[in-house]
């Protein structure tokens, strides 16, 4: 076995001008293509990507509006939100049915199990697949976009990028600043039971998304 083994390692040597033992080159730096869109082009791309996945886009011209989306969305549910300072600085913190600011990681997890509703911001979106990045911090905890059986991300359109190489030139090194970063792509769904659809699995089955143009206010 190790005699074929040898063979074809030395057949790839080979044909890569090596010789036995020679140290391999460096590998060449990765190569990331940057789109220039304007934010106008980013948030248009989101809102049509982000529906096509069963995703329900809502742009609004600032905060103020923002805050009136989500009352009109929450038509009555209970709502947790996570300690994003954009979701407070919009006024949703404040609103009837919606709780924050929770003194123990024990008491946001009731609320998380509890809420119809799970309200976040976004650190950022990405426009050519409509996906939420949801860095996790003390500010963004994942309970309240995982347990909830709906999920409502509020963002800023400076937020919405391009696309992945646009995040991975912003943030290249994540796990240096944080133990998770998850993309969000859609509602949560599964084909693991007899290739049949499902949505809500293993997480929200329902995902909507608030788009605050900043510049419109």
């Amino acid at each position: 076995m190790t005699g074929s083994r040898d063979v074809v390692l030395g057949r790839i040597r080979t044909a890569l001008g090596r010789k036995p033992g020679q140290t391999p080159p460096a590998l060449p730096p990765p190569r990331l293509h940057v789109r220039n869109l304007p934010t106008p082009d980013r948030v248009e791309l989101f809102v049509q990507q982000f529906a096509k996945l069963n995703g329900k886009p809502v742009r609004v011209r600032g905060r103020t509006e923002a805050a009136a989306a989500i009352r009109d969305l929450l038509n009555g549910r209970t709502a947790v939100a996570s300690n994003a300072p954009f979701l407070s600085e919009c006024g949703i913190t404040g609103l009837a049915g919606v709780r924050s600011e929770f003194q123990s990681a024990g008491e946001m997890r009731a609320a998380c199990a509890s809420s119809d509703v799970g309200i976040t911001s976004a650190d950022y979106a990405l426009a050519d697949t409509g996906s939420l990045v949801m860095i996790s911090s003390p500010r963004e905890a994942r309970l309240v976009s995982l347990l909830p059986p709906i999920h409502v991300a509020v963002i800023s359109a400076g937020n919405i990028l391009p696309d992945l190489d646009q995040l991975l030139t912003d943030v290249p090194m994540p796990a240096e600043q944080t133990s998770s970063m998850v993309l969000i792509t859609g509602p949560s769904r599964t084909a693991d039971i007899e290739q049949i659809l499902v949505r809500g699995v293993h997480g929200p089955g329902e995902i909507h998304a608030v788009i605050v143009e900043e510049g419109e206010q």
